[in-house]
C-alpha cells in the first residue's frame, strides 16, 4: 500500500506543477495602453472614433493615436530603442521612416523645451498620401484683373426722336401717302393731306397782307401790314406749315385749301389710325413717325454694379439676331431708384442705328469690360472658408504644408485677388483641401485657430 501511496502522490504533485507553468506562460506580459492616448481615429475619415489600435472600418486604413490635450506619448521598448538612437516613430504603411517626427499631436513628438518649439500650425502630408488624395498644386501670381458686367436689354425707339402728328385744324383727309405701320419714309416726304376751309381762309389773308405791303408807298404805311404778316406766318406755322410751305405761298401768292404734312426726318411710320376721307377734328392723332437713326436700350444692372457705371462709358452690344457683330453702345442715363423687388436698376444706352438693323422690341446683350490693375492671385479651388475665415494650404517642401489664413478680395471669374497672408512665388494646394483639412485635424495643425474662437468670444462678450 505504501508504494501505491507514494506513486499517487508524486502524480498528483507532477499535475500541480505543470498547472502552475501553463498559468505562469499564459500571463506573461501584456502590453499596457498608454495612458496619454485619447483615441485612435483615421486621417480619411476623422469620424472614427476608437479606444483601441486596429483598421479603419471604412477604409483599412491603420488608426492612428489622438494625445491627450497636455499629454506627452510614452514610448514602448522597441520605441524606446529607436529613441535611443534618433528619436524617431516606426514608420507606418506608406510613409518613410522620419516622416512623423515632431508631428503635433502624434506619438514620438519631443517634449519639454522642443515642444514649445514645434507649436506651429505645419504638419507633414508625405508626397505618396499627396498623390493618392490627388493634391494639385497652384502658384500665387501677380497677374492683371479684369472684371465685366453682362446685362440684358430691351431695344426702344429714341423719345426724342419721335413724332407724332396731331391735327391742328378742322377737315377731312384727302390723301393718304402711307398706308402701313413699317413703311419706311425719307425726311419731307408726304405723309398726308387734310383739306380745311379754315386753311384756306388763312392763307387767304396772308397772301393780302403780302399785297397791302407791297402797295404801300412809304415806309411808315408798310410798318402795320409787316407785323400782321408777321402774325400770320405765325399761326400757319403753328398748323403744322413748314417754313418752306410759307416761303413758297409768299413766292406764287396762291392760297390753297390743302395742307400736306411732310415728315421731318428719315425714320419708319409706328402707326397711321386715320383713313382716307375720314373727317378729323382738332386734337385727332394723324400719323406716327419714328427715327430709328438712334435707338435706346434699356438694360437692368444690380445695385452692386452700379458703382462700376459712369455716363459716358462705351459698351458692347450683341444681338442673337447678328451673330459675330458688336454695336458700340454709350451709357447716357443711371437711373437712381432700384427696383425693390429685383434689387436692379434702369439704365439707358444710346446705339447708332443708321441701317436701322436694330429694331424697338428687340432683346440684346450688353457687355462692359474693365480693367482693374494687377494683384496678387490664386485659384477659386485653392480657398477653403470656414466661415469667419479663408485658409489656403501653403506648401514649405518635403511633404510640409502650413495652413494659413488669408484677406481676400474680389472674386474675378476663376481666381480671387489676395490682399495679405500670401507672398509672390508661394505654392498652395489647388484641389483636395478637404482632405488635407482632415490630415491637419487629425495631427492637431489646426488647434491654435480653434483656440481662438473661444478667446475671441469671450473678448466680445466682455463689457468696457
Amino acid at each position: 500500500m505504501k508504494p501505491r501511496t507514494f506513486f499517487n502522490k508524486i502524480i498528483l504533485l507532477v499535475a500541480l506543477l505543470s498547472l502552475l507553468g501553463m498559468a505562469s506562460c499564459s500571463k506573461g506580459p501584456t502590453a499596457k495602453q498608454d495612458s496619454n492616448i485619447d483615441y485612435w481615429t483615421c486621417t480619411m475619415h476623422p469620424s472614427v472614433h476608437s479606444k483601441d489600435p486596429g483598421k479603419c472600418p471604412i477604409c483599412s486604413m491603420d488608426l492612428v493615436p489622438v494625445m491627450k490635450k497636455g499629454g506627452e506619448a510614452k514610448p514602448s521598448p522597441a520605441q524606446g530603442e529607436q529613441a535611443k538612437g534618433g528619436g524617431e516613430m516606426p514608420a507606418t504603411p506608406g510613409m518613410k521612416a522620419g516622416e512623423m517626427k515632431g508631428m503635433s499631436g502624434m506619438p514620438g513628438m519631443k517634449g519639454g523645451a522642443e515642444s514649445k518649439a514645434l507649436q506651429t500650425s505645419e504638419f507633414i502630408v508625405p508626397v505618396e498620401r499627396q498623390q493618392q488624395i490627388g493634391v494639385r498644386w497652384a502658384k500665387v501670381e501677380r497677374k492683371p484683373l479684369s472684371h465685366t458686367i453682362r446685362s440684358v436689354g430691351v431695344i426702344v425707339p429714341d423719345r426724342s426722336r419721335n413724332w407724332q402728328f396731331v391735327s391742328r385744324v378742322d377737315g377731312y383727309v384727302q390723301k393718304l401717302d402711307v398706308t402701313s405701320p413699317g413703311q419706311v419714309v425719307d425726311k419731307d416726304a408726304p405723309l398726308l393731306s387734310i383739306y380745311s376751309p379754315d386753311l384756306l381762309t388763312s392763307e387767304r389773308e396772308f397772301v393780302e397782307l403780302l399785297r397791302m405791303r407791297d402797295q404801300a408807298k412809304s415806309k411808315d404805311a408798310r410798318e402795320t401790314p409787316q407785323r400782321l404778316i408777321e402774325s400770320a406766318r405765325r399761326r400757319l406755322q403753328l398748323w403744322n406749315i413748314t417754313e418752306q410751305q410759307v416761303a413758297e405761298l409768299e413766292k406764287t401768292r396762291k392760297a390753297s385749301d390743302t395742307l400736306t404734312l411732310l415728315s421731318p426726318f428719315r425714320g419708319v411710320v409706328q402707326s397711321v389710325p386715320v383713313e382716307q376721307g375720314k373727317s378729323v377734328k382738332m386734337g385727332d392723332m394723324l400719323v406716327e413717325v419714328a427715327d430709328l437713326g438712334v435707338v435706346w436700350v434699356w438694360a437692368e444692372f444690380y445695385e452692386n454694379e452700379l458703382s462700376m457705371l459712369q455716363t459716358g462709358e462705351k459698351i458692347a452690344v450683341t444681338a442673337k439676331s447678328y451673330p459675330g457683330e458688336n454695336f458700340d453702345g454709350t451709357i447716357s442715363l443711371i437711373n437712381p431708384f432700384i427696383d425693390e423687388m429685383k434689387r436692379t436698376a434702369k439704365v439707358r444706352i444710346d446705339i447708332p442705328n443708321a441701317d436701322f438693323k436694330l429694331r424697338p422690341g428687340m432683346y440684346v446683350n450688353t457687355e462692359l469690360a474693365m480693367n482693374m490693375g494687377e494683384a496678387l492671385t490664386v485659384p477659386v479651388s485653392a480657398i477653403m472658408p470656414t466661415g469667419e475665415r479663408n485658409v489656403v494650404f501653403v506648401d514649405k517642401g518635403e511633404g510640409k504644408l502650413e495652413p494659413r489664413i488669408v484677406q481676400l478680395g474680389a472674386k474675378y471669374g476663376d481666381i480671387y485677388e489676395v490682399q495679405s497672408g500670401l507672398q509672390e512665388g508661394e505654392r498652395v494646394v489647388a484641389s483636395a483641401n478637404f482632405l488635407i483639412d482632415a490630415e491637419s485635424k487629425v495631427q492637431g495643425a489646426l488647434k491654435e485657430f480653434e483656440q481662438e474662437k473661444p478667446e475671441e468670444a469671450a473678448g466680445s462678450r466682455v463689457k468696457p
